[in-house]
């Protein structure tokens, strides 16, 4: 159990200056930083020459290393090649603790980083890890054994753009994950900015051009393990985890990639991206590319199911905000928040623009909904980075978190967190929380979660997931030039929950990545999409988690799985992690 003998529900950390009133709603997030073990203060590697990749970084990992059961982390500095700071991973011990396994590990690296797609590149059952950095990426096969090696010039990966967030997915549906990878601004470093005082700060994107979102396709790794070899594929999904390791040590497979960017069409539109999403937009259970680009339209590339995209942001309404403007589209939360079973998007921006939330209605149409779903001009303002859509009191209704941070100097009246370093000072804002109410709209309950929303930080990314397999979700929240900090849930009076865990085993094992998996009951339907890369430069807890409210008993569980193909599997009792193994289930 997480931090079992440490921590119970009821506990509280001490109140801080912006305690709400016994009277306020009671907390949904309790920080356990200090106690989970963790213990990460991100470098920035700022020197007062204000390098813009400074203001963008860093993010992180929520991701199991190891297929111990228990989420891991790995989180990233954005610092010179060479320096002190390196990059850190932390295993979760049975206890709950977090221990730095870092040293030896792989990955332990330096450089200019900023965000961690996770996925298994090269179908062995174990999950690798792609960097993102000014000018690279990196990519790191699992060996088993905590140990990760870089692969990247072996698996055909070149990236020298400034590279932001990353996801993998498989586009063709041929059983291999590929790899987009979202490219920021063609900077310089020799380009000065000013604040309006005349002192130095940091650039933002104007007059920067925008850059080419790049596509890897994954050629199927070693010869005995590519897609046609269904034997050797079962037979190392069959495997446990700890003989998978030892045939890897003994004929390590190396994931090889070709870059198809221009082949794809990807090339038809460039743009200033910074968040990238990838789901089925127009219903026809091939997975497309949706991609935020700061200060111009975003991007929807629609596959064309035969290798190639077409852009089509601006026809399915997601181009543009309700006033037909573009903004500081920076990250993306997915999720169904009026419980349609048609999945919905909401964007952070900068504090003086208004967020945006499309609803989908018709299938592959989308409105910017944010007045309506009461999101318009809350209590506080933000520039916001990181951000989630998760049932975090499993109400049967997704939640709103996000992270906020500036990019140019302001002033916010809270307190800084502890361990800040001053120099981000003026750029630290507060977090926001919002709850998803039964009318509809959502509810600003920020000042109620003094934790998570009391003290300012300068916000990047958010991730989330159950780290204590309790069925309600965590967060963990990153900084830059800050410390990371792990909130852990304590919403009282939660509801029924299902966790869901899909795997393919016909290619390893892995995750199915792209599967989407609904919960139904009765008049009640949820549905999710396993893809943990979402929000801003973090990877997610790849489990699907289902907020249940009163549910206490479900009829049936229904997959379209990455390969277009659809099963049925029984429902039963609740408040429990499911496995959903591909084959196993019934045709509708």
């Amino acid at each position: 159990m997480f931090l079992a003998g440490l921590l119970t529900s009821c506990e509280r950390s001490k109140p801080s200056p912006g305690t709400p009133p016994a009277s306020s709603p009671p907390a949904w997030f309790e920080d356990i930083t200090a106690r989970s073990g963790l213990s990460f203060i991100h470098d920035s590697g700022a020197t007062g020459d204000f390098f813009m990749p400074e203001s963008i970084g860093s993010g992180g990992a929520l991701f199991d290393f190891d297929n111990d059961g228990r989420l891991d982390i790995y989180l990233v500095h954005c610092v010179p090649p060479g320096s002190r700071s390196k990059n850190r991973l932390y295993h979760q011990e049975p206890d709950g603790h977090f221990r730095d396994v870092s040293e030896g590990s792989g990955l332990d690296v330096t450089g200019y980083g900023m965000g961690v797609a996770v996925g298994d590149a090269n179908n062995d059952g174990l999950p690798d890890v792609l960097l993102t950095e000014y000018g690279a990426v990196r990519l790191f096969l699992n060996r088993g054994g905590g140990r990760f090696k870089d692969q990247t010039v072996a698996a055909g990966i070149d990236n020298s753009r400034w590279a932001t967030s990353a996801a993998f997915f498989d586009y063709d549906r041929d059983g291999w994950l590929d790899l987009v990878i979202a490219n920021y601004v063609d900077y310089s470093p020799t380009q000065k900015c000013y604040d309006p005082r005349g002192a130095l700060d940091y650039c933002g994107p104007q007059a920067m051009a925008g850059t080419v979102t790049r596509l890897f396709h994954n050629l199927g790794g070693t010869p005995s393990k590519r897609a046609g070899d269904s034997s050797a594929a079962a037979a190392a999904a069959a495997a446990p985890a700890e003989d998978r390791t030892e045939r890897r040590d003994e004929a390590p497979g190396c994931a090889q990639f070709e870059d198809v960017t221009v082949r794809s069409g990807l090339t038809q539109r460039l743009g200033p991206a910074l968040g990238v999403v990838c789901a089925d937009f127009d219903g026809d259970h091939w997975p497309d590319i949706f991609i935020t680009d700061d200060g111009h339209p975003n991007r929807l590339f629609i596959n064309q199911r035969d290798g190639t995209f077409r852009e089509d942001a601006a026809a399915r309404g997601i181009a543009y905000n309700a006033l037909g403007s573009t903004a500081a589209n920076m990250g993306i939360a997915i999720g169904d928040v009026d419980g349609d079973g048609l999945f919905d998007l909401f964007v952070t921006h900068l504090i003086w623009e208004q967020p945006a939330l499309w609803k989908q209605g018709p299938r592959g149409a989308f409105q910017d909904q944010t007045a309506a779903l009461g999101l318009v001009n809350p209590a506080r303002r933000g520039t916001g980075f990181g951000t989630v859509l998760a049932d975090f009191d499993a109400d049967g209704r997704l939640d709103l978190a996000l992270v906020n941070g500036l990019i140019k100097r302001g002033q916010d009246p809270a307190p800084r967190i502890d361990g800040l370093a001053a120099f981000w000072a003026p750029y630290a804002q507060r977090h926001q929380l919002f709850a998803n109410e039964a009318s509809g709209r959502f509810r600003d309950v920020s000042d109620s979660n003094p934790d998570f929303c009391g003290k300012a930080a300068v916000g990047r990314g958010l991730a989330c997931g159950d780290l204590d397999n309790d069925g309600a979700l965590d967060l963990l929240a990153m900084s830059a030039g800050g410390p990371a900090r792990l909130f852990h849930n304590v919403a009282p009076r939660r509801g029924h929950w299902l966790m869901i865990r899909a795997l393919d085993p016909r290619h390893g094992g892995r995750d199915a990545y792209g599967a989407e998996i609904s919960v139904e009951t009765g008049a009640h339907h949820w549905w999710r999409l396993l893809q943990p890369a979402y929000s801003f430069l973090v990877s997610n807890d790849p489990r699907v988690h289902f907020g249940l409210g009163e549910i206490a008993t479900v009829e049936r569980l229904h997959v379209i799985w990455p390969d277009g193909s659809e099963e049925n599997f029984p429902g039963g009792t609740v408040d429990r992690l499911v496995i959903l193994t591909q084959g196993t289930g019934t045709r509708p």
